[in-house]
């Protein structure tokens, strides 16, 4: 984050009005009749709003979600040193899971928090859109089961995170660790601090929503392949091998006529979870279209995508598709392809190489992984094994 300028020249013009030697004559005079506390009390609210201003803006320009949650607390604790400090919003991509993040004393840690959503406090928030204590929340809900999750972490205040049509989060603030309770002056600072973060907050939803596949979650075809490109070229400056693996389901049209539109689409849902788990944090895994999955493997040689790819293969092949009736088991036909510099490949010959390797593995027999190499494309042309013959 930038440097906080904004408190620096306050300082400086508050030092060159106490140097003034008119100032300094008439001192005492300025006391009795109060100007000089009330030219002080100016000074250091300006240094506060300056702060304000200049800490908000900082947050409220980044996209990146740990900066803005490590700001915010580094300014929360400069502040008020409370015990904790925790922010709880949903994907926009999904109303029913949340995200929790808490740190105390700059340093993240578990919030033992059962809570499955937060669309129970929608109502009261859009009655009461600004921070608010949480004895007071309690005593205007009477005690609502909703309010129940919130005991156990038992915060001092509740922030909503609000949008223009839905609540996106809240974020709980813990008790003061010196001091007794947070002044009417601090709630205002509060209020509008946490308007800069909640913008920021919704700003990097919103982001994330445009990269995303609304119904798995998992990144979408179009930052996928800006990724792939981006990775084309960080290979040709470093020299390293990155891999790429494609993934499709298998006889899912006959799925979908059997069983419907609406079970094959908890099938892709099932499958996003799994791919999720199954990955590694710096993969890009994308719904690529359709029943077609991709997953970017930077760094990875063939061997590590190999086991990244059995192992979502193997995950499928186990996964249990929760819905009404009974469904048959699911499984997907992978193709690999490790490329390097040596390669002298586009982004888009990239994908066709695994591509070609994934409908080799549906003629195959399905339900396994195969690598892309020259010599086994060659016999699949020869025995008239093509992209159209196998689903």
């Amino acid at each position: 984050m930038k440097t906080d300028k904004a408190a620096i020249e306050a300082e400086d013009v508050e030092k060159a009005f106490f140097s003034n030697p008119k100032i300094v004559e008439n001192l005492d005079l300025l006391k009795e009749i109060g100007v000089l506390p009330y030219i002080t009390n100016l000074a250091k609210e300006a240094k506060h709003y300056k702060s304000l201003f200049t800490r908000g803006l900082d947050i409220f320009t980044s996209t990146n979600i740990d900066e803005i949650l490590e700001a915010t607390v580094q300014q929360l604790l400069e502040h008020y040193l409370p015990a904790y400090v925790a922010f709880i919003w949903k994907p926009v991509q999904n109303r029913h899971d949340i995200t929790i993040r808490a740190y105390r004393n700059r340093e993240p840690f578990i919030l033992d928090l059962d809570m499955d959503n937060i669309t129970a406090f929608e109502s009261f928030f859009s009655l009461h859109p600004r921070p608010v204590f949480f004895a007071e929340m309690v005593e205007k809900l009477n005690n609502d089961q909703a309010i129940a999750p919130l005991k156990g972490p038992d915060p001092e205040l509740v922030i909503p995170i609000i949008g223009p049509f839905e609540l996106y989060g809240i974020v709980l603030i813990g008790h003061k660790t010196q001091g007794k309770y947070y002044t009417d002056e601090e709630m205002s600072f509060l209020e509008q601090f946490m308007f800069f973060v909640s913008q920021a907050i919704k700003n990097y939803l919103h982001y994330e929503h445009s990269l995303r596949d609304i119904k798995t979650g998992l990144y979408n075809h179009g930052f996928f392949m800006t990724r792939l490109k981006e990775e084309v070229a960080r290979m040709r400056r470093s020299s390293c091998t990155s891999s790429i693996i494609m993934m499709d389901v298998d006889r899912f049209k006959s799925f979908n006529d059997t069983h419907g539109h609406l079970a094959g689409d908890q099938v892709l849902e099932t499958l996003a979870h799994v791919i999720r788990q199954n990955v590694r944090t710096e993969d890009i895994p994308s719904r690529f279209g359709g029943e077609e999955f991709t997953v970017l493997l930077p760094h990875a040689e063939v061997d590590t995508a190999w086991l990244v790819a059995e192992r979502l293969r193997t995950g499928v092949a186990e996964m249990q598709v929760p819905w009404e009736i009974p469904l048959p088991q699911i499984t997907v036909s992978l193709g690999l392809f490790a490329f390097s510099e040596d390669n002298k490949l586009e982004a888009n010959d990239i994908i066709r190489r695994a591509d070609e390797a994934l409908y080799i593995s549906k003629a195959r027999g399905r339900n396994c992984t195969v690598i892309w190499d020259p010599g086994l494309v060659d016999t699949a042309s020869r025995k008239n094994i093509t992209t159209g013959s196998v689903s």
